[in-house]
């Protein structure tokens, strides 16, 4: 394995890496999709926070060792090959299904070995890093032992038992990661760090956009298709906009002006964390824009003027409200300044969702569309008179 230097960038060999949690993400919207309540939506985010956390181990690996070069490549495609395997889990994780393997377990044991696969390898990479290969054995005893047991134990169960059992074993893992600390930890290349994060960003909005074409698939094209399909995107398009014109630079930046456990610390708070319910955020939005699209297409079974019902009314507004605070949290964390716009935008989107469900579907969308790129307008003048992103 050959060390990486202060500019390395991206490498396909993790471009290639990344498509497999294209399918992950995708398999999450359809488990909140297929049981659209407030429980399937709690499961749901348990299960985003564990491939998330896949999904950050190894690009963490991939800052400090080339993901090209030496025994790298064939250790991404083998993890790939288990995380699809627990992609193709995730939907029978809280219902499985007769006549196969006990879904739940083949999720658990998966993700296990997915988690061993990344200390050895970091291990192995970093021979002569004592401080690191202390902080790998604090790790394996307290972030990824003491959950792997408790999410074998809730497999099983079911219903509430199973999630609640399975929230706490992210509690402690992501927990287990502030009390090892960051020495040993190195992030060699910010500019990669912030690359690789924006990547996965646009890998959701890009799920977010499928969504659209999936809740209208196999329904003729109408005028209220169009008229959502534009509104749905509009919405992406200022997600889209917020992070990589506000947040991607204000954080790379930041984060390159740190050294050490400094940056360590910046990394893990601003990008393994925060970024975590940026995405989930967005992953809501989908649910919610899946569900618009559906029912306008849907003519036979809704009428254009009926709202969206559930936690699935909720998720469409309240996803962009998840998104704007963890970007205005970002911003406080990397910046230092508070971003009332995106703040205020935040509480007003959550408390927006509870009403989404008084109004029609289709206006719905279109009024958060417009309220999107109102708030777009508004902190990009604010950020441009203040002469900085982190306005």
């Amino acid at each position: 394995m050959i060390a990486t230097e202060g500019g390395h960038r991206v490498t396909p060999a993790e471009l290639f890496f990344d498509l497999v949690f294209v399918y992950a993400i995708t398999q999450v919207t359809a488990l909140m999709a297929a049981d659209p309540s407030t429980l399937r939506v709690l499961g749901a985010s348990v299960v985003l926070a564990l491939l998330w956390w896949c999904w950050c181990c190894f690009a963490w690996l991939g800052n400090v060792v080339r993901a090209d070069t030496g025994t790298m490549p064939a250790v991404l495609v083998s993890v790939m090959a288990v995380v699809l395997i627990v992609s193709l889990a995730v939907p029978e994780v809280y219902d499985d299904l007769p006549g196969g393997l006990y879904a739940p377990l083949v999720f658990v044991v998966c993700y296990g070995v997915v988690r061993v696969l990344h200390l050895v390898s970091y291990r192995i990479a970093s021979p002569g890093d004592t401080a690191l290969h202390a902080t790998l054995r604090r790790t394996a005893l307290l972030s990824v032992t003491p959950p792997f047991l408790l999410l074998l134990v809730g497999s099983a169960f079911s219903g509430v038992t199973q999630v609640l059992i399975w929230l706490g074993a992210v509690v402690i893992d992501y927990g287990g990661i502030y009390i090892t600390g960051s020495s040993g930890w190195r992030v060699v290349s910010p500019g990669h760090f912030a690359e690789r994060h924006g990547l996965i960003v646009i890998i959701a909005l890009g799920e977010s956009i499928v969504a659209i074409g999936v809740g209208v698939s196999g329904y003729p094209i109408s005028t209220p298709i169009l008229i959502a399909t534009a509104a749905g995107l509009l919405v992406d398009a200022g997600l889209w906009w917020l992070y990589f014109h506000h947040l991607s630079e204000t954080a790379e930046k930041r984060l390159n002006a740190l050294e050490g456990d400094d940056r360590t610390r910046l990394a893990r708070d601003a990008y393994t964390f925060l970024h975590l319910p940026l995405v989930a955020g967005i992953v809501l939005t989908a649910l919610g824009t899946k569900a618009v699209l559906h029912q306008v297409a849907d003519t036979e079974h809704y009428d254009l003027y009926e709202p969206l019902h559930g936690v699935v009314a909720w998720s469409l507004a309240g996803g962009v409200g998840v998104f704007l605070l963890a970007a205005a949290a970002i911003l406080l964390r990397t910046g230092g300044r508070r971003p009332p716009v995106l703040v205020l935008g935040g509480f007003c989107c959550l408390a927006a969702g509870a009403l989404v469900a008084l109004v029609p579907a289709l206006l719905a969308l279109g009024l958060l569309a417009a309220a999107v790129v109102t708030l777009v307008v508004l902190h990009s003048g604010r950020a441009g008179t203040t002469g900085t992103s982190t306005a």
